[in-house]
């Protein structure tokens, strides 16, 4: 299916509350979370990655049918040398351990970033975990890996370089580029969350994100439950959006 830039992809629940479909989440504050309570850093990602499978199995239920969770950046790679392994591994046992089960409630699962600098075995796991959720509907989550949107943005412009020289393309449009993206065929967010209590954007989704609704919670990503998540996307419906509109 095919999506126009800043769509309208919100749907209504049974309430009449207005809520957004695609939830994009910079999921923050693991290390903090385990800081506070003098446990290493690796102990806070470990209870963040038990947090998104808790997220993803509310989403349905909420409305959600698109969730974007930023799991590595590409700026993650300046964390020690312990930090990074550890990360890794967490996420490379939480897909194995997972991909099944989301599979069997018919979670869609793929991945944008840059997957040439992660290890051979990891990038076979993605794709065969893409290759085996490809056809449930129920949600639709994607994750985020080695990702940064300066990074997508000029891998996407190389690539439609590449289609101009070859003729492909003879007028550039934004939907060309769009189609380009490692989220090309997805709909843009609605709304991006950001725990921890940070207000920054930290590099992702910078293109797709130009006319989603932002919120920034204090809460910690270890402690974000569904009910966290619930009162966020009744706020949602609140808002006016305009899309550069008067």
């Amino acid at each position: 299916m095919a999506w126009g830039r800043g769509a309208a992809t919100v749907a209504r629940t049974d309430g009449g509350t207005t809520r957004p479909r695609h939830v994009a989440i910079i999921m923050d504050g693991n290390g903090r979370w385990a800081t506070e309570r003098g446990w290493p850093r690796l102990v806070g990602h470990r209870r963040g990655a038990e947090r998104v499978k808790q997220i993803v199995r509310a989403c349905p239920d909420l409305g959600v049918d698109w969730l974007t969770i930023y799991a590595f950046s590409t700026e993650n790679w300046k964390r020690s040398t312990e930090e990074v392994l550890g990360l890794m591994k967490i996420f490379r046992r939480y897909i194995q351990r997972e991909a099944e089960d989301m599979s069997v409630e018919g979670v869609r699962m793929r991945f944008i970033g840059e997957r040439g600098r992660l290890d051979r075995k990891l990038q076979d796991l993605m794709a065969s975990i893409e290759a085996r959720t490809a056809g449930n509907t129920r949600l639709n989550l994607t994750v985020a890996v080695n990702y940064g949107g300066r990074d997508e943005l000029l891998r996407a412009s190389a690539r439609l370089a590449e289609r101009i020289a070859r003729g492909d393309v003879a007028t550039p449009t934004e939907a060309d580029l769009a189609d380009c993206m490692d989220t090309a065929g997805h709909p843009d967010p609605d709304l991006v969350i950001r725990t921890s209590g940070e207000t920054r954007t930290s590099n992702f989704l910078p293109w797709q994100a130009a006319y989603s609704e932002y919120e920034f919670t204090p809460t910690l990503w270890p402690d974000f439950t569904p009910d966290h998540l619930a009162t966020i996307l009744d706020r949602f419906g609140l808002r006016d959006r305009r899309f550069g509109g008067a």
